[in-house]
């Protein structure tokens, strides 16, 4: 039985009244509780049960014929084994004080007023049988408390002489480990070893980093050299009218876009090693992106005298991918393979359609690669050719990039080759999407814009030389224009020039250009407010959000070339034509 009641089996109520009605109400009370409710109506018949059954409360009427409540109670703890039943008296009239003192010497725990208030007897009934299996339970603990320090005492002693037994196997577990400590310190010689190879490695590549940094330099001179020199003609004060003018601004635009797409493909690798770079993936044709990337190798192809041979399937295949990043992939393979490949060399482009896949093989004629190159030509900062009189120019991070953004569109980039003098293959594999089966037709361009009059625009830079110089194209192209170097000068440089357009650098000293931009949007301006283009080197997708959370209609990546420009000044001529 005390392991029923220690696991919430229900308790024993005993309910004593001569009168049938109230014995109905109690139950009626009590049942919800779900405990074992026991009536009788009398205190001789409550005597004679409580000897054969143990009750966690008893409710007793206080006023019964022959045996009282106070009577009964008295006989039930005289017994030592009851001694302790809580009691419950009730009582159907006023109890003077002195029976209410009568009662609890009796042991009683409570009274309870008739009419019965429900709330109250069931709240002091639960109370009382959940106490009643909570010391059955304790009961049961010290029991269990007993058993276990009897065990504890029979485990001590096997405790002792288990540790006997352990202080000869730790002196033969001594003995073994010796063995085994010689084996570590091979194992250890073998880790040292190895340690040593990969401290090895990051010399390799802490010497390649050197070496990138060395090219890195010599490559940002190769560009600068003639750049400068093209500055000295003019600082001599030569006549650069004519033929001379348009020869020095094709180098200024020649170099200029060398040194824009070097710094490109590192701020990619940066962008790329970061996981930052996001493509903009479009249906699209491969026979348009191969197109695009020959049109960019073409003037090199050509001017090295190489012949570039097709194999390409006739039917059309789809692609959902970044036609620029894939443009850029397929344009540096051919421009390597030209520059790896002698005059007069054969470059062929081959695609060769899989399951689900295409593979487009570009293949030279060219120096080859040896096993060692072919397994680290996709490094970073790796050059298959590192002499002085290498008859090319790059960073050696080209095929880096281009197998990161391959990889990124869900493909492989490989490489292989015979060995040295043999030429080389370089294999991209890409998914290929399913065909639209919809219209292919094109929409119609839209019509040219209408003539664009002259705007003033306030050029927002620190830097002097930037500022100045985009300030001149500006007034030639026709506009007002006006340079201002520091952002707390805009204020007031605004008030007696009221600009239309102003474009502003975001890296400033002082206050920021997003700064800048709150204040400019919060200006009681006396006409139409100024639009905000922003013109920075920063230039990834979190700048650009922030620039138009600011209020920027555009954000320009610095250097920002003509078109672009022209384009910026026409939305704005655009938009004040529009109010």
């Amino acid at each position: 039985m005390d392991d029923a009641f220690a696991h919430g089996e229900p308790a024993n109520v005993l309910l004593v009244d001569d009168n049938p009605a109230r014995l109905l109400s109690y139950r009626t009370v009590l049942e919800p509780l779900g405990e074992r409710l026991v009536e009788v109506t009398s205190g001789t018949d409550a005597l004679r049960l409580v000897m054969d059954t143990e009750f966690a409360v008893i409710v007793l009427d206080v006023n019964m014929p022959g045996m009282d409540g106070f009577e009964t109670a008295s006989l039930i703890h005289q017994h030592p084994r009851f001694e302790k039943t809580p009691i419950i008296f009730v009582s159907a009239i006023n109890v003077s004080d002195m029976d209410r003192l009568r009662g609890y010497k009796l042991g009683a725990v409570d009274y309870v007023m008739v009419p019965i208030i429900p709330e109250i007897l069931r709240s002091k009934v639960a109370v009382l049988a959940e106490l009643f299996r909570k010391r059955r339970e304790l009961q049961r603990l010290n029991g269990e408390l007993a058993d276990t320090n009897a065990r504890l005492a029979r485990s001590n002693e096997a405790l002792r002489i288990e540790r006997e037994r352990e202080v000869h196997k730790l002196n033969q577990a001594l003995t073994d480990s010796n063995v085994k400590l010689a084996a570590s310190n091979h194992e250890l010689k073998q880790e040292v070893d190895e340690r040593r190879r990969i401290e090895e490695r990051l010399r390799e590549a802490d010497r390649r980093k050197d070496e990138f940094l060395a090219t890195l330099a010599h490559e940002l001179r190769n560009p600068l050299a003639p750049i400068q020199s093209a500055l000295n003609v003019y600082r001599l004060g030569h006549d650069v009218g004519g033929a001379d003018g348009g020869m020095l601004y094709r180098i200024f635009e020649r170099q200029t876009a060398l040194l824009v797409h070097m710094v490109d493909d590192l701020l990619d690798v940066s962008r790329i090693t970061r996981g930052r770079l996001q493509l903009r993936l479009e249906r699209t044709m491969l026979g348009d992106i191969l197109a695009a990337a020959i049109e960019t190798a073409q003037p090199l192809i050509e001017e090295r005298r190489q012949r570039l041979e097709l194999d390409l399937p006739s039917q059309p295949l789809h692609l959902e991918a970044d036609p620029h990043r894939l443009t850029q992939v397929f344009g540096n393979l051919l421009n390597n393979a030209c520059k790896f490949s002698d005059p007069g060399g054969v470059i062929t482009v081959r695609a060769l359609i899989g399951d689900g896949s295409v593979a487009i093989e570009i293949r030279d004629t060219g120096i080859g690669l040896t096993e060692e190159q072919v397994r680290f030509i996709f490094d970073l900062f790796a050059q298959a050719d590192t002499s002085l009189e290498r008859p090319h120019s790059g960073l050696g991070i080209g095929l880096t990039l281009s197998q990161r953004l391959v990889e990124l569109h869900g493909g492989t980039l490989r490489a292989s080759s015979e060995g040295l003098g043999t030429g080389s293959t370089f294999t991209v594999t890409l998914p290929v999407a399913v065909a639209d089966t919809g219209s292919t037709a094109e929409c119609a361009p839209t019509a040219e814009a209408a003539a664009m009059g002259s705007l003033r625009i306030m050029v927002v830079d620190d830097n002097r030389d930037s500022a100045d110089m985009l300030a001149m194209s500006l007034q030639i192209m026709g506009h007002q224009a006006r340079a201002v170097y520091s952002p707390l000068a805009v204020m007031d440089a605004c008030a007696d020039f009221e600009p239309e357009l102003m474009i502003i650098d975001i890296g400033m000293p002082e206050l920021n250009g997003l700064a800048l931009a709150e204040r400019l949007r919060a200006h009681a301006w006396r006409g139409r407010p100024p639009r905000l283009v922003a013109l920075t080197g920063w230039g990834q997708a979190e700048d650009v959000k922030r620039s138009r959370a600011a209020g920027f209609a555009d954000h320009l990546v610095k250097p920002a070339n003509l078109a672009t420009i022209e384009r910026v000044c026409r939305d704005t001529w655009a938009a004040c034509e529009a109010t």
